[in-house]
């Protein structure tokens, strides 16, 4: 428990956090171009929020050693993670409604003006598809079924290690 509750002091976790987070970035964007899937909004925002897992690792990648860099982290680690599951549940309902055929999502992407995402970088953060198709499905689960998974275990591990570091060490 130990060796769980020190691992944010060490780079190799951060790094093994943001390569994930990026690897499922690109595993998004080779679905989407070799694929030839097309992302609905709320598969966007959920793409929105593993980059934010990245990212998020990136700051004590570069410090692991600074409690401020340690908690930025953290911080932008599990509130992706928690926002991504809250995103892939509401996709997987919209999926699952009754008339999934005719469930509504956006047209565009709402990011907030300034960060227009899908204006910056539209190969990236344009949605074309429709959050009621189901066009992929691995092991019996759809892509946001997988996703609520993904971000489970983000959260999940994201606050037992944060919970253990502070139990164990005693600070961030």
């Amino acid at each position: 428990m130990r060796y769980l509750a020190e691992l944010p002091e060490r780079r190799g976790a951060w790094l093994l956090l943001a390569l994930t987070a990026f690897g499922l970035f690109f595993v998004a964007l080779y679905m989407q171009y070799q694929m030839e899937l097309k992302p609905c909004v709320k598969c966007i925002y959920q793409r929105v929020a593993i980059l934010g897992i990245g990212l998020a690792a990136l700051v004590p990648l570069l410090a692991p050693k600074i409690a401020l860099a340690r908690l930025l982290g953290f911080a932008g680690w599990l509130t992706a993670a928690i926002w991504g599951l809250f995103i892939a549940n509401e996709h997987v309902s919209t999926q699952q409604s009754a008339n999934a055929f005719f469930a509504v999502c956006d047209a565009f992407p709402n990011f907030p003006d300034w960060m227009p995402l899908h204006d910056w970088f539209p190969s990236l953060f344009n949605a074309t598809g429709m959050c009621g198709d189901i066009s992929w499905e691995f092991a019996g689960l759809s892509m946001p079924q997988w996703m609520q998974i993904i971000f489970a275990s983000y959260g999940v591990v994201g606050v037992v290690v944060l919970v253990l570091r502070l139990l164990l060490v005693r600070r961030i």
